[in-house]
């Protein structure tokens, strides 16, 4: 399976306009080549770099596994399911480190899963998300992008 984005390329700096600096949308999305199989996806976003230990920016999931994209802004737009995120918002968090803390690297993950929908409550975190979609994981794509302040 393969994950890019039109708006920066893997390994590549993520535009401000997809950061908390900017206006805070999520970008777009697109990937191709997801198993034999899969029955649905999920799009995670987290960033390995912060303080803290791991902070989840995004969780969308029950993607349809014929679709092929997550057009930009579609976070505020989607009827899809999104979790709660670390800043304790449903959907979307951009990018948002530290100042001076240097350049932080954000984890676009795409699974491919063998379930049509996944088992959580009502708002779940990003998290229970993840926990959950592990068990039905038949393929993963990443790509990786970075901002600092």
């Amino acid at each position: 399976m393969k994950l890019s984005s039109s708006a920066f390329a893997d390994g590549a700096a993520i535009p401000r306009r997809f950061t908390c600096d900017g206006e805070d949308i999520s970008p777009p999305l697109q990937w191709s080549n997801a198993p034999e199989g899969t029955r649905s996806l999920i799009l995670l976003c987290d960033d390995p770099d912060a303080p803290a230990g791991t902070w989840h920016h995004w969780a969308i999931y029950d993607i349809p596994p014929t679709s092929t994209e997550l057009v930009e802004n579609l976070a505020e737009k989607a009827k899809m399911k999104q979790a709660v995120n670390d800043f304790r918002k449903t959907g979307y968090g951009g990018p948002c480190p530290p100042h001076g803390h240097g350049p932080h690297h954000y984890h676009f993950r795409l699974l491919a899963l063998s379930t049509d929908h996944l088992r959580v409550q009502p708002n779940p975190s990003c998290r229970e998300v993840e926990r959950e979609a592990r068990k039905f994981i038949l393929a993963e794509a990443t790509l990786v992008g970075w901002y600092e302040k």
